[in-house]
């Protein structure tokens, strides 16, 4: 293979992983986005609600999240790792790897709409006097 090839390749490799990266980040700020926001629930629950399962659910879908986070910031950290020293052609199966980080991402973002659809239902029987 020619320099200019490898050069090619070098380049093409790296801004894949360059969007990947961007990606990611957005993901990853979404969801410590909606950690803050599970705060506010949790306050919430406690000073209007007070329903343990209500609680109980907050907890569950904060652990979910904390999960996502660290599966996410470590292929971030895998992906930084990668854009540094590999050498590795970004390929088909590279590609479907990340696919498959944005389906979970995906469906855990699915599921977190769901759950503030359910806590604001949930707050409708509260109102004022």
């Amino acid at each position: 293979m020619n320099t200019i090839s490898a050069y090619k390749i070098d380049v093409h490799r790296r801004l894949c992983i360059q969007k990947d990266l961007s990606e990611l980040s957005s993901w990853i700020h979404t969801l410590e986005c909606f950690n803050i926001e599970l705060d506010h629930h949790k306050i919430i629950e406690k000073q209007l609600i007070k329903n343990t399962s209500v609680s109980s659910s907050i907890q569950a879908i904060r652990r979910k999240n904390i999960l996502n986070m660290a599966s996410l910031c470590k292929y971030e950290q895998e992906l930084k790792k990668e854009f540094e020293y590999g050498k590795l052609e970004y390929d088909a199966e590279s590609s479907k790897r990340h696919n498959q980080k944005r389906e979970n991402y995906l469906k855990f973002i699915e599921e977190c709409n769901m759950f503030k659809n359910q806590f604001y239902v949930l707050l409708h029987k509260y109102h004022r006097k």
